[in-house]
């Protein structure tokens, strides 16, 4: 890649140097607002959906800036599909395979979550 003033060029494909660095701090924003609100959430019980099909059932013990997250208690939905993992109790989840996290509904302020998401928005555009 050679980089001459805001254009980064690789091969065939020509970036804007400020264009990727405002993405960046959009997603580095919204993974912090993600953060925030996965940390609010440790003690509850949730559903983790790895990307493999795994879906596994825990109380949320710790989360990181990365969304790595630790469940301890734990079981596995599918028992007959994994039942390597029937004498797991916790285990950490890289957040790269983490497809998707189901919350407790009577836990999320879904309106004190759009609303902060409005805000980061909003910060970003200015």
């Amino acid at each position: 890649p050679r980089f001459t003033g805001n254009v980064l060029a690789t091969g065939s494909q020509i970036y804007n140097s400020n264009l990727l660095f405002e993405t960046y701090l959009y997603i580095s924003a919204l993974t912090m607002l993600f953060y925030s609100f996965f940390k609010s959430l440790i003690g509850k019980d949730v559903v983790v959906e790895l990307k493999n099909d795994l879906s596994i059932c825990g109380t949320l013990h710790s989360v990181d800036q990365y969304l790595n997250i630790k469940l301890t208690d734990i079981n596995v939905t599918d028992a007959e599909k994994y039942p390597h993992m029937m004498s797991v109790k916790n285990c950490f989840v890289r957040g790269s395979v983490v497809r998707y996290v189901q919350l407790p509904a009577d836990e999320v302020d879904t309106q004190l979550l759009q609303d902060a998401a409005r805000r980061e928005a909003f910060t970003q555009r200015q």
